[in-house]
């Protein structure tokens, strides 16, 4: 069997053997995903056709998938000299994509942030940052962010977006650490933007800002993200956000950055 990559992350590619495979119709494409996502796994006519039409099926829905089917097995075939039937393939009650010989870049990733994560537990916040910032260079965009999704892919871009998220805060974690918070206030400003919600990037943000010389800013930061809370969820920011606040207004120790800094990192 030749060699198939797929890539969840971002809009989604499939080739095999470096040629593309991926059909430019909506449900063809949406079947392709929830085939790649359960990787080597069969998965059944009725999950196909709840992701594909969710309570509205046309007349004959196992008719169309067969169609779909066919038409991705005649683009493999078109694109590659592989056998179109082992990469989607029959199974007892529903289809299979071949998992022998293939490469998934959301796999990779989780994979790299396992290992970031055992260097971090261990101290080593220098191996586990370029881990995390070699993971996170896998992504071109939002998981599966131009395939129409049902139920099953939704909440698999959903989950991987979460990882994402949660890497790219160990990252900068870490980073800090290290004494990178000059280079951070940029990207961290950018961030908070994108996520106006989110507490352990606005915290990052104010260490960041405390430390580069610039209390004033991180105040407001604090502010903003309050006034955000309290507009919008009718709540207040967690303890620990109202803790850091008083921290910076108070000029606590221990915001310091670390010495010796590596703000060359």
């Amino acid at each position: 069997m030749e060699r198939l990559e797929i890539g969840l992350l971002g809009p989604l590619v499939i080739t095999v053997d470096g040629r593309s495979v991926v059909p430019s119709a909506a449900k063809q494409r949406g079947l392709l995903a929830l085939l790649s996502v359960n990787l080597g796994r069969e998965v059944g006519m009725g999950a196909i056709v709840e992701e594909l039409w969710g309570g509205c099926p046309p007349s004959g829905p196992a008719a169309a998938v067969q169609t779909y089917v066919k038409h991705l097995r005649h683009r493999i075939a078109e694109v590659s000299g592989a056998d179109p039937k082992e990469i989607v393939a029959r199974g007892y009650g529903g289809y299979r994509l071949g998992s022998a010989v293939a490469q998934v870049d959301a796999q990779d990733f989780e994979a790299t942030v396992t290992e970031a994560n055992r260097a971090l537990a261990t101290g080593d916040d220098e191996r586990g940052a370029e881990l995390l910032r070699s993971g996170l260079a896998k992504w071109r965009g939002p998981a599966l962010g131009d395939v129409q999704q049902g139920g099953v892919l939704r909440a698999e871009a959903l989950r991987l977006d979460e990882v994402r998220l949660a890497a790219l805060e160990s990252r900068i974690a870490a980073e800090l650490r290290l004494g990178a918070h000059t280079r951070l206030v940029s990207e961290l400003t950018g961030l908070t933007s994108l996520y106006p919600l989110q507490e352990n990037l606005h915290a990052h943000l104010i260490v960041a800002l405390y430390r580069s010389g610039r209390a004033s800013r991180a105040l407001e930061v604090f502010r903003r993200l309050r006034s955000t809370y309290v507009k919008e969820l009718g709540i207040e920011p967690s303890r620990r956000l109202q803790e850091l606040h008083r921290s910076v207004l108070g000029c606590d120790p221990m915001l310091e950055p670390p010495v010796p800094s590596l703000a060359s990192l």
